[in-house]
């Protein structure tokens, strides 16, 4: 782009800038006053024990959360116990074993005398 003449600099007033800058008194962020997390109080889990006799109460989520949890695992460790075998090894002893079964060959090992 050419330069503009001596007339026209004076009167408009081209000043070539980067990106907008944003004034150092403005913040950006979007939390408008307090902070949106929880303040530290020095008890587990921001909860304060019960008095002395007391139980604590339950949250309604707590047990449905602890039998599912554990439940799961309960029911995944079965599954896994009872899960057939599948190993390319077992499927190759027993065609193995039927073959020789069919050629007339033991397929048990006796040992010599």
């Amino acid at each position: 782009m050419p330069p503009l003449p001596q007339s026209l600099r004076s009167s408009v007033r081209c000043t070539r800038r980067g990106p907008r800058s944003v004034p150092p008194t403005f913040s950006r962020s979007a939390s408008h006053g307090a902070p949106h997390y929880n303040e530290p109080t020095g008890f587990v889990f921001g909860e304060k024990p019960p008095a002395p006799g007391q139980k604590r109460q339950r949250e309604e989520w707590e047990l449905i959360w602890y039998v599912g949890m554990f439940g799961t695992f309960a029911a995944a460790t079965v599954a896994v116990y009872y899960k057939p075998d599948t190993s390319i090894q077992t499927w190759a002893l027993v065609e193995a074993k039927k073959r020789m079964e069919a050629r007339g060959e033991a397929t048990d090992y006796v040992p010599k005398p």
